[in-house]
């Protein structure tokens, strides 16, 4: 009885937690993106060069869109021109480095771990574009079209008119229609980590997947890509997994591995990329995982 009363508590608890902060996070930045043009961010990323690069995970770290319309966008730049590194680093950084995940591991694992992640996945994910473009991945390129927004999100807001209230209004309007399409997704996630909060022994989670365990982050990263349909499943398992004495190396190869190579994002990538170029993508998101959890766990 004890364990159910504290599943139970640690479910609602993280709940409204991440409701509140979903909400919230998502309404800012669709206020903010009324403010910068989508015409500035496809700008950004026409810059060839590091400093592209460096735009590409700029751009994919303040668009919080779902593959669906990630992916659109990015065969639209290709079409267009946009030079293949760029616009590599932005493929890579946007599910990585959405602003939801950051805030999510900010608010429920601490400031280090926070930061520590957002560094390691925007390195990477400049790095693994300069990577993709000098190995010539550019030909991998399918001729493809791909329907923007099919899992029901929205890109960008509707509308940039009106004063601050209507904008407030309509950005609301778009965090709640984000909110509902991945609810369930959320659900399932503190479902399964309020399940091993309760129930599952601190002492096996630490066996397994402790810090002693040199196999853990490579394990954990691998583990990420069946186990998450959507990014926003990952954090409170982790968490749960971190509180029963999970490794933080560990965690953060689990959340880059499952946010990064979730089954959605590279069905998606498959429909405008050939399979070389998609599992190469799929292994350089893999080795930033590890490596950020071996680091991790050396450093802090």
């Amino acid at each position: 009885m004890h364990n159910l009363l504290s599943t139970i508590q640690y479910f609602l608890l993280i709940t409204a937690e991440l409701t509140l902060l979903f909400l919230g996070i998502s309404t800012i930045v669709a206020l903010v993106l009324m403010y910068i043009p989508q015409q500035q961010l496809r700008q950004w990323l026409t810059r060839r060069g590091v400093w592209g690069n460096f735009l590409g995970a700029v751009v994919g770290s303040l668009t919080p869109f779902c593959a669906c319309s990630t992916i659109p966008m990015t065969l639209g730049m290709l079409n267009a021109g946009a030079p293949f590194g760029p616009v590599m680093s932005f493929v890579i950084a946007s599910p990585l480095l959405n602003p939801i995940i950051i805030s999510m591991i900010w608010v429920l694992m601490g400031i280090k771990a926070c930061l520590f992640y957002f560094g390691v996945t925007f390195v990477g994910s400049m790095i693994f574009g300069v990577a993709l473009d000098k190995i010539g991945g550019a030909q991998y390129v399918k001729n493809a079209r791909v329907k923007p927004n099919c899992c029901g999100t929205s890109a960008a807001p509707a509308t940039k008119h009106g004063n601050l209230s209507a904008k407030l209004k309509a950005s609301f309007s778009i965090a709640w229609g984000d909110f509902r399409a991945v609810l369930i997704y959320l659900l399932v996630g503190v479902a399964i980590g309020a399940g091993i909060y309760g129930y599952i022994p601190q002492d096996f989670v630490t066996q397994i997947a402790g810090a002693d365990n040199p196999f853990a982050i490579p394990i954990a990263a691998s583990v990420g890509v069946p186990l998450y349909i959507r990014a926003e499943t990952a954090i409170p398992i982790g968490l749960a997994l971190a509180q029963k004495g999970m490794s933080m190396g560990a965690v953060i190869a689990l959340i880059i591995g499952g946010a990064g190579m979730a089954i959605p994002e590279m069905a998606m990538l498959a429909s405008i990329f050939k399979k070389r170029l998609v599992g190469a993508i799929a292994i350089m998101i893999w080795t930033t995982a590890v490596v950020g959890g071996y680091v991790f766990n050396a450093i802090l």
